[in-house]
C-alpha cells in the first residue's frame, strides 16, 4: 500500500510535460501487443505515446476522496434532480422528441429515461469534457495501478475505434475517465452499442444528438431492457429479514410475494397504509431487489427495483444512480 501511495504521489507531482512514455518498458509491451494482437504500425505508436503528455489533474480527479464522508441519498439526489437540469431536460425533450420518439419505438425504452441519462452524464452536452482522451488513458493506464488494467484495455479500445473510424487517437477529447460524447461511453462502450442514429453513415456522440438518443437507448435494450416493464416503486417495510433483503444485491431474485411469505410487510408509498399482504397485488409478481437509500440521520428510503432498474445499473452500477434517473425521468415525464 505504501508503494502504490508513493507511486501516485510521484505521478501526481510530475508536470505534464515531463512524461516520454515510449521509453518505458510496460508501454513498449503494450505496442508490442497491438502489434501482434491487431496489426497496428509500432513506430506509428512509439510516436504517439513519445508525444503524449502526462496529466496529473487525470490521477488527482480519479482518486477516491481521503475522507470520503458518509454516502446521502438525499444529497445525491439534489445535484442531479434539480430545478435548471430539469429545465434542460424539459428544453431537450422539446427539441429532439421525434429522434426520442423513434428511439422508444425501436428499442422499447421510455424517452425520459434517455433523456434522463444524457442529463444526467452531461447536462445535455454542456459538461462531456476537455481532456485528451488518448492521454488521459496513457495516464491511467500506465500511472494509476489500481485500475491499470481496465484502462489498458479502455486504451486499446480507443486506438481500434480510432482506426475504424480513421482519426488519429488524438482527436478524442472527454472526461478524466475517457469517457466520451453525450452519454459518455467509454470506448469500448462507444464500439460496442453506438448507433448512427441520424443516418449520416457514422456514429458521432460528441456533435450527433441523435446518435446519443439511440446510442443509449440501444445500450438499454442490449443489457435487457422491458418495454412496458416496471422500473422501481418505493415502499415502505417491515420485518425482520430487511437487512438480509437487502444484502441480497441489487439483482432481482425473489418476488415480493416471496419476501411477504418470509414475514417482510410491505407497503407501497402513497397507496395508504395498508401493508401488502396475501397475494401482493398492489407490487408486479416477478424477481425484485430491495434497494435501500441511505440518508445519514434521516429515515431510510426503500424501492423495489426490478429488471428495468437493474438495467440502468449497467450504465453506472450505483443504485443512487439508478434512482436519480428514475426521479429526474419523472420530472421530465411531464414534458410530453
Amino acid at each position: 500500500m505504501k508503494q502504490l501511495l508513493l507511486v501516485i504521489a510521484l505521478a501526481c507531482a510530475l508536470p505534464a510535460q515531463a512524461a516520454n512514455y515510449a521509453s518505458r518498458d510496460d508501454v513498449r509491451q503494450f505496442i508490442d501487443e497491438m502489434a501482434e494482437r491487431h496489426g497496428m504500425d509500432k513506430p506509428s505508436l512509439t510516436g504517439l505515446f513519445r508525444e503524449t503528455p502526462h496529466l496529473p489533474r487525470v490521477i488527482k480527479a480519479i482518486m477516491p476522496p481521503k475522507d470520503p464522508g458518509v454516502r446521502s441519498w438525499r444529497a445525491y439526489r439534489a445535484r442531479f434532480v434539480e430545478p435548471k437540469r430539469i429545465a434542460a431536460g424539459h428544453r431537450f425533450m422539446q427539441l429532439h422528441a421525434a429522434k426520442l420518439g423513434e428511439a422508444e419505438a425501436r428499442f422499447g425504452v421510455p424517452k425520459e429515461i434517455v433523456a434522463a441519462i444524457i442529463g444526467i452524464e452531461t447536462i445535455y452536452g454542456k459538461h462531456t469534457g476537455r481532456f485528451g482522451t488518448f492521454a488521459a488513458l496513457t495516464t491511467l493506464a500506465f500511472d494509476y495501478p489500481p485500475r491499470a488494467v481496465l484502462f489498458r484495455r479502455e486504451l486499446e479500445e480507443l486506438l481500434l475505434l480510432a482506426r475504424e473510424e480513421n482519426r488519429s487517437p488524438l482527436d478524442y477529447r472527454g472526461s478524466y475517465a475517457g469517457a466520451l460524447g453525450l452519454p459518455q461511453f467509454l470506448p469500448s462502450s462507444l464500439r460496442r452499442f453506438g448507433t448512427d442514429f441520424d443516418g449520416d453513415g457514422h456514429v458521432d456522440l460528441a456533435a450527433s444528438v441523435g446518435d446519443a438518443i439511440g446510442s443509449v437507448a440501444n445500450f438499454l435494450a442490449v443489457h435487457g431492457w422491458e418495454k412496458d416493464g416496471p422500473i422501481a416503486i418505493s415502499v415502505t417495510v417491515g420485518g425482520d429479514n430487511i437487512q438480509a433483503l437487502v444484502d441480497d444485491g441489487i439483482l432481482p431474485k425473489r418476488s415480493p410475494r416471496e419476501w411477504i411469505a418470509a414475514g417482510t410487510s410491505l407497503a407501497r408509498v402513497g397507496a395508504g397504509d395498508t401493508a401488502i399482504s396475501g397475494a401482493g397485488d398492489d407490487l408486479p409478481d416477478r424477481p425484485a431487489a430491495l434497494i435501500d437509500l441511505v440518508t445519514p440521520n434521516s429515515a431510510t428510503e426503500f424501492r423495489v427495483g426490478y429488471g428495468n432498474f437493474f438495467v440502468i445499473t449497467r450504465y453506472n452500477r450505483s443504485s443512487f444512480y439508478a434512482s436519480a434517473v428514475m426521479d429526474l425521468a419523472a420530472e421530465l415525464r411531464q414534458s410530453q
